[in-house]
């Protein structure tokens, strides 16, 4: 029965997981080899502490509880005589529960994008260790300490706080490694640098003479322009690297002859490094944080104009299969005429031939010249010049005896045929509103060419008469009607004076069939000199 559990006792099950023994052991050993090469004011330990934290899951936890009792056992075991043995007991318990409770209480931080948590764990955990063990060392040793309390209390604390950000950055690299797939990229050689001047800044300081302290200082801060190089660079994983590399520099070349010897020199260093190494990883954090949503928006941007760019291509792989039906029907009723104007010659009927035929061509031409207005098909095989010089739009443009001849420079053919068609519809596009709001003749020219590593085209639709400026209502609606266009090849509607000028771009690739690259419009801002000097 459930209720009659204090007659039968309690079972527990115990399951003890081999790994969580070996990382015990790993653990104690870690913490042992970290404070032979520590001082009060540069504690690694403290830091071991925290990074364990941080790497193991909380299943694991309580057998780094077990390793650190293992470790103080065997450094505090010789000490009972002196300070007793509840100091032993006590003092070594509850270090590592504080700060896996402290963990445990950021957890909602942790999952943030910044890593500005970390420095509230790490201090959290300094101050919390530092009371703790001045507060065991007060009212557990038969004679207690004569120091002030607040004074030793600040100074185990910065000591414990230069250790965890020390050793606990590197362990949040480790566990966020995966986290972006592209933030390797460009990693090593400006982090071998950076650590490279580091080292040997600190290397210089350390064999400097002893009587040279503010010659030292000097070095040894000079060390933190490498390290903020970096955090600018990658961000916060720049400031996970370089601020525990800071600080080791200066914690392993500081004086020590005894492990709780202090180092007035190096600890006023040391708090600039710490307060160094707490705006580093803000900056740091700061820095990923904005990348990573530019990096979004970047990506969105991209894939924006991929998409319209494809949308354009398809609608117009649409309006080709439409032509090409047109065609079809053309060549369909060319035939008949042709048949019944030769009926009408073997019945006699030569005049009603004639007539018939004379009217056919005529209308012929128009059917095909509107067929090209559909989609230019000489565009595929002859190139963009070619489409407009031979198909409907040159008839179009020669009825409204507004249009002047074209100016064309360049190798279309070079360009992919998604880019001739943007640029076929935007020149189209452009000469219709001109003619439709604006008066005078009308001069179109276009350059194709490369600008730096990009290939494209430069389309200009100006008025002839340079004094006569296009109204706000004209500039207006080409930027509405033309820039979408522009935008999905890179390239910008530019409204100036007498004249509207477009700029598509692209990658050059081998396949010139392939429509989906993009292109910055900063290549194309920076020049508005006419189609004639746009593109080389």
């Amino acid at each position: 029965m459930r209720g009659e559990w204090w007659k039968n006792g309690l079972q527990l099950n115990l399951r003890i997981e081999p790994i969580g023994l070996a990382l015990a052991v790993i653990y104690a050993f870690a913490c042992w080899g970290a404070r032979q090469v520590s001082l009060d004011q540069f504690y690694l330990p403290a830091g071991i502490r925290v990074a364990a934290v941080l790497l193991c899951p909380p299943r694991l936890w309580p057998y780094l509880i077990l390793g650190e009792y293992a470790y103080f056992a065997q450094l505090r075991y010789p000490m009972v005589d002196k300070y007793g043995k509840a100091w032993v007991i006590f003092a070594s318990a509850f270090l590592m529960p504080i700060v896996a409770l402290i963990v445990h209480l950021h957890r909602k931080m942790i999952a943030a994008t910044t890593n500005v948590w970390l420095i509230s764990v790490a201090a959290s955990s300094a101050v919390a260790i530092s009371l703790l063990n001045r507060s065991f060392s007060q009212f557990l040793w038969p004679t207690p300490p004569d120091n002030a309390f607040v004074a030793t209390v600040a100074r185990y604390a910065v000591g414990d706080f230069i250790g965890i950000l020390t050793v606990a950055p590197l362990a949040l690299l480790w566990v966020r490694r995966r986290s972006e797939s592209d933030w390797a990229a460009g990693f090593l050689k400006p982090t071998g640098m950076a650590l490279g001047l580091m080292m040997l800044l600190g290397v210089s300081a350390a064999f400097l003479p002893a009587d040279s302290a503010t010659a030292r200082t000097s070095l040894q801060v000079l060390m933190a322009l490498p390290a903020i190089a970096l955090t600018c660079i990658l961000g916060w994983r720049g400031a996970a690297i370089a601020v525990p590399v800071l600080n080791l520099i200066i914690g392993l070349t500081t004086p020590k002859p005894y492990p709780s010897s202090f180092d007035p020199h190096a600890f006023t260093t040391q708090l600039i490094m710490a307060i160094t190494g707490v705006a580093l990883l803000v900056l740091g954090s700061r820095i990923t944080y904005y990348y990573h949503h530019y990096k979004i928006r970047d990506d969105g941007e991209k894939n924006a104009i991929k998409l319209a760019r494809n949308s354009h291509v398809a609608s117009e792989m649409g309006l080709r299969e439409r032509a090409l039906d047109l065609r079809k029907i053309g060549d369909g009723m060319d035939i008949s005429l042709n048949e019944v104007v030769n009926w009408l010659k073997l019945q006699g009927h030569h005049e009603i031939a004639g007539g018939l035929l004379h009217t056919a061509v005529v209308h012929s031409r128009q059917f095909r010249a509107q067929t090209s207005m559909v989609y230019p098909t000489a565009l595929d095989h002859l190139g963009l010049y070619v489409a407009l010089q031979a198909g409907g739009v040159r008839e179009a443009w020669e009825l409204t005896h507004r249009v002047t001849r074209p100016r064309l420079e360049g190798d279309p053919c070079q360009l992919s045929i998604g880019l001739q068609l943007a640029a076929y519809r935007a020149m189209t596009d452009a000469v219709t509103l001109l003619l439709e709001t604006e008066s005078g003749q009308i001069q179109v020219r276009a350059r194709c060419g490369r600008f730096g590593r990009y290939r494209g085209i430069v389309v200009t639709v100006a008025l002839l008469d340079a004094a006569y400026a296009l109204s706000e209502t004209t500039m207006s609606m080409a930027v509405e009607r033309l820039a979408g266009r522009a935008l999905a090849y890179g390239g910008v509607v530019q409204c100036r004076r007498n004249r509207v000028r477009m700029v598509l771009l692209e990658m050059p690739r081998t396949d010139p069939h392939d429509a989906a690259h993009s292109s910055p419009v900063e290549y194309v801002k920076t020049t508005d000199r006419g189609s004639s000097q746009a593109l080389t």
